[in-house]
């Protein structure tokens, strides 16, 4: 048994529903879930949403001190510190589960994941790099930019089922308690700096670099896009296996994505049919319903600065409400 999951709050249901139809018409052996970093009292669902996608709220698998970790986090950071906790859960609810499979809520599945699955018969893990060849400019993102935030990108990664891989699950969720914040002047960004170090602690870990898999801004330069008989492409002869659409606002459908400024979307003809795909999509799945919605763990950002100092000071929780209420 295979299973994929998606970590997401609320205002991210549309993407994560885009994911999962984009599964179940590929690969509809694989069992998908969805992580929800929120919670659901009081929000209204079309009932056949949740039943074709599985909604685990984050606070059912067992994750010791949850709202005391998303006391230190803003929205980006708790989503992405869930996601060890995730596999953990999944290979301990499911223990028929072989090997399961994170992506990031805004990612469409093209292929079926065949080579993925065969790769993890022989391989620990998989893992996809931003880049595979240099970056021949100094604009947003180069290669010290991926410096910074990870050689590997954590939209996609896949585990099998062994010790040696649970062992290094454990040892992550304990680093993404406490440091997974975007804070590069300490290096950290999010869960993907750490990362950096399952080549090193698990064995036989595969680092896939077929241009099909993980195409997104971050590596548009090596990869151009063509259609054959209803088939993506890229570079001509490698089915597009998955994109990731990070950074990318269907209400600004002109902007590839707000995180890079080395190509505007008119210049990249080729990639211009897959996000009016995904932009279709994204409205036929509610984007502007669910986008309304706050987290519900998320505090605003003074009351978070309190708490991530408040140990440091040590002063009591009650010194800093009364504080609080005088702003």
């Amino acid at each position: 048994m295979t299973i994929a999951y998606t970590i997401c709050s609320i205002n991210y249901l549309a993407q994560a529903r885009t994911l999962g139809d984009s599964l179940k018409s590929t690969n509809p052996e694989i069992l998908f879930f969805i992580a929800l970093v929120d919670k659901l009292e009081g929000i209204q669902f079309d009932s056949s949403f949740t039943m074709m996608y599985p909604m685990i709220e984050i606070d059912k698998i067992g994750i010791d001190d949850l709202e005391e970790i998303a006391l230190r986090y803003d929205i980006t950071e708790l989503n992405t510190a869930v996601k060890p906790f995730c596999f953990t859960y999944f290979f301990e609810k499911y223990p028929d589960a072989d090997h399961v499979i994170y992506f990031d809520p805004d990612i469409i599945v093209f292929q079926p994941l065949t080579e993925l699955l065969t790769s993890l018969k022989s391989h620990n893990a998989v893992l996809t790099p931003h880049i595979n060849t240099p970056i021949e400019d100094r604009l947003t993102p180069n290669e010290l930019h991926h410096l910074n935030t990870g050689v590997y990108n954590l939209g996609f990664v896949a585990f099998r089922r062994n010790v040696a891989n649970m062992r290094f699950i454990k040892w992550w969720e304990e680093k993404l308690r406490y440091e997974c914040l975007i804070d590069l002047c300490n290096g950290l960004f999010v869960d993907q700096n750490w990362m950096n170090f399952l080549p090193v602690f698990v064995e036989n870990v595969c680092v896939q670099r077929n241009p099909g898999y993980n195409a997104a801004y971050w590596n548009l330069h090596e990869r151009q896009f063509s259609k054959q008989n209803e088939t993506y492409f890229v570079n001509e002869h490698h089915p597009l296996i998955f994109f990731h659409f990070s950074g990318y606002d269907p209400a600004k459908p002109d902007v590839l994505s707000k995180y890079q400024d080395r190509f505007l979307l008119s210049e990249r003809v080729d990639a211009i049919p897959l996000f009016e795909l995904y932009r279709n999509q994204l409205v036929l799945n509610g984007n502007a319903y669910y986008r309304k919605f706050s987290c519900a763990y998320i505090k605003p950002p003074k009351v978070r600065r309190y708490q991530r100092v408040r140990k440091l000071l040590k002063r009591p929780a009650q010194y800093f409400i009364k504080k609080l209420q005088t702003l």
